[in-house]
């Protein structure tokens, strides 16, 4: 009786067998028609004996069910997408041979997914199908920076710090070469997956002017936001050794002294934030930027000669740079607040009537000075807002009504444009 039981069991079990065979081939048919439904439905069929499936079978089985939870990488929701992922890993440590095309087409549709929810802002998910395409391979590993970025943009700032600390581990740089070329159909600058690549492409006749464009080292930009991440969780003790860690590795990485300065500043440390940008100056002389900044730091500190000579200087280097000459002028006009608090206190006496008009005339030549860098700012930039609302508000401190309605004018215009213009 025993021998007739297990004889009639290992029966089952082959019919059992053979039939989730037989389900899991049909599935891998209907995926290569397109037939993505009906392949989830053969698949949902042999999930329930996949137990005793050999491991070839086992592969098939998560090869397709990938396959089919794509379907065209069209729409695709984003638990399905998320599936899909973890069902071509399992593939791929089954050791199936054929799972490298799958898992790239995967990869894509989660990529394209996560362009169109970072458009939407959707920054959360963006980042978690981001995340989700790197670790099926742990080899393109911009998909783990663009994911950190995305978490900070959605405030996951634990998990931005968990990536960009991955990153700094596996030694990331982000630098490479893009090969880029123009699309003579749409006029477009497109880049292309290798030289091979976009050579091929300039050669068929359908790209032109083919170029090479060297991408900056990331290092500085990811060291930076690990601190700053930091500094918003109020750890800046953290902050700092994080940035300490990245300059040991790279002493005299001008952008990671540039972030270095940056911490700081954000930290409020804005002595220590001078003196690392003195160093980056030092080291970089021609870059008008850095002396905007070293402009900016000092007028925060007080300092004012020092900081319109940096924005001069600035300006020296770049004369586009019309928010140099713009903050020349307030620095001018933060004169004009200690004049008034005293003028504010004096009394009606004869001494004291004195003084007021003397102060007045004082206040009158700060709005005289500050002007002529505005009216630069006017004509390089006619379109400034800023700039036109600073220079009414002065000619009507002049007493000069004609000039003080023509700039009210242009700043109700400037002002309609602005909320015309549809918002990105």
């Amino acid at each position: 009786m025993k021998t007739r039981i297990l004889t009639a069991a290992l029966a089952m079990f082959s019919v059992v067998s053979f039939a989730q065979k037989k389900e899991i081939k049909r599935a891998g048919k209907a995926v290569d028609k397109g037939e993505y439904q009906e392949a989830k439905n053969y698949l949902q069929q042999a999930e329930a004996k996949l137990a005793n499936a050999d491991e070839d079978e086992k592969a098939d089985y998560y090869l397709y069910k990938g396959y089919a939870l794509v379907g065209t990488g069209e729409n695709v929701p984003t638990a399905d997408l998320m599936a899909a992922a973890e069902a071509m890993k399992k593939a791929k440590e089954l050791g199936h041979d054929e799972v490298q095309q799958g898992m790239d087409a995967v990869s894509n549709a989660l990529v394209n997914s996560a362009i169109a929810d970072q458009n939407a802002q959707k920054f959360g998910e963006a980042s978690q199908k981001l995340e989700a395409s790197y670790r099926m391979n742990n080899r393109d590993t911009v998909y783990l920076y663009y994911a950190a970025s995305n978490a900070v943009n959605s405030q996951n700032y634990d998990e931005a710090l968990r990536y960009y600390t991955e990153l700094q581990d596996l030694g990331f740089t982000g630098e490479e070469t893009l090969y880029l070329a123009v699309n003579k159909e749409t006029g477009e600058e497109e880049r292309m997956a290798s030289k091979e690549q976009r050579d091929l492409f300039v050669k068929s006749g359908s790209y032109t002017n083919p170029r090479d464009e060297k991408a900056e080292s990331k290092e500085g930009e990811i060291a930076k936001n690990i601190a700053l991440i930091y500094i918003e969780k109020g750890e800046n003790e953290k902050a700092v050794a994080a940035m300490e860690r990245a300059k040991e590795a790279n002493p005299n990485d001008a952008s990671l002294m540039q972030a270095e300065a940056d911490m700081y500043y954000r930290m409020g440390d804005m002595n220590k934030y001078r003196e690392i940008l003195e160093e980056v100056v030092r080291q970089n002389p021609n870059d008008a930027t850095l002396y905007y900044n070293m402009g900016v730091s000092s007028a925060q500190l007080g300092e004012n000669d020092r900081a319109i000579e940096y924005y001069k200087k600035a300006i020296e280097l770049d004369p586009e740079m019309h928010n140099a000459r713009i903050n020349i002028a307030f620095v001018i006009l933060s004169k004009e607040a200690p004049l008034v608090e005293e003028m504010n206190k004096l009394g009606m006496s004869k001494a004291d009537q004195k003084k007021y008009d003397e102060l007045a005339e004082e206040r009158q030549g700060i709005y005289r000075e500050a002007l002529p860098h505005l009216e630069k700012v006017m004509v390089n930039d006619p379109d400034n807002v800023e700039a036109a609302r600073t220079m009414m508000n002065i000619y009507y401190q002049l007493n000069n009504t004609a000039k003080a309605e023509e700039m009210k004018e242009k700043v109700a215009q400037l002002e309609a444009n602005a909320s015309a213009t549809p918002k990105q």
